[in-house]
């Protein structure tokens, strides 16, 4: 089995998760208006369920769905310099990303554990197993990292290709 095949199975995967998580989210907005508005019977479960998924859906959108190409970026600077100096760019801004969500690490994992004592009001899902998905984010995103810096300095990916007819 090829590695591209590989991982584009993972990235289904991921995009499968993420679908089921909007699923999961809707249905309990839905649960939550039938409950609160036909039958008069406000319910917290929804709304915590609906929290929960939203809090999930972003970070593991970020780390495992969202491509490189279609994160939003302030490129008004990098994006007019010609593409040698893009790849500096590239290079500096990933070492520094990457140091920023490597040296939160300990103490987001300090924090995850210490909030293992609690739970969620309704559902009862200790807060480890809720906040646990920022340690995901922050490894998926370092690796993301290591990986994009690594093309900058071999020169396997450039930075957005020139508009056509622009001789950068």
């Amino acid at each position: 089995m090829q590695l591209r095949s590989v991982g584009g199975g993972l990235i289904r995967a991921a995009e499968i998760v993420q679908a089921a998580m909007l699923g999961v989210m809707f249905a309990a907005f839905v649960a939550q208006v039938i409950f609160r508005y036909f039958l008069n019977l406000p319910t917290g479960w929804t709304s915590e369920l609906t929290v929960i998924m939203w809090l999930w859906m972003v970070l593991w959108g970020a780390a495992f769905v969202v491509t490189e190409d279609e994160e939003i970026r302030f490129d008004l600077v990098s994006g007019s310099v010609r593409r040698g100096l893009q790849r500096i760019f590239a290079i500096i801004s990933g070492l520094a990303l990457l140091g920023a969500y490597l040296g939160s690490l300990p103490a987001a994992w300090d924090y995850v554990s210490f909030m293992s004592r609690q739970s969620s009001a309704y559902l009862k899902i200790p807060f480890s197993w809720l906040f646990s998905i920022y340690i995901i984010f922050s490894i998926a995103v370092a690796i993301r990292y290591i990986w994009l810096i690594w093309q900058a300095l071999t020169e396997r990916r450039s930075a957005d290709p020139a508009p056509e007819g622009d001789a950068r």
